[in-house]
């Protein structure tokens, strides 16, 4: 597979509504989650260990076109990371938020006034 086969959106196309959709699939949430405790490279081998390969495959495709990961290709081996600056540029604290890690104050919980 050549690296020009694989669409990767220009940072300035990556569009709120296709990220938050492909955030809101569990699978692929926890994706996001393992690359971005990572903080480097990841084998794609390394996420979603347990599920059919073509599943895997259809996640980590709608993360790639949605713009929230890179693949580069190496081989025939398929390394991930997530597009953590071009997401912070664009939707900034989207990216702390879905995966748990916002040190921003504390959300106010209870009733509505």
């Amino acid at each position: 597979m050549a690296a020009e086969e694989l669409h990767h959106p220009d940072a300035a196309r990556i569009e709120l509504v296709e990220v938050l959709a492909a955030l809101g699939h569990p699978v692929r949430l926890e994706i996001v989650r393992t690359l971005a405790g990572s903080g480097a490279e990841v084998f794609c081998g390394a996420v979603a260990e347990g599920l059919p390969r073509s599943t895997v495959t259809h996640h980590l495709r709608t993360l790639r076109e949605a713009g929230v990961i890179c693949q580069r290709p190496e081989g025939r081996k398929l390394f991930l990371t997530l597009r953590r600056e071009d997401l912070e540029g664009r939707f900034p604290g989207l990216l702390a938020l879905a995966v748990g890690d916002f040190s921003g104050p504390e959300p106010a919980v209870g009733p509505a006034p």
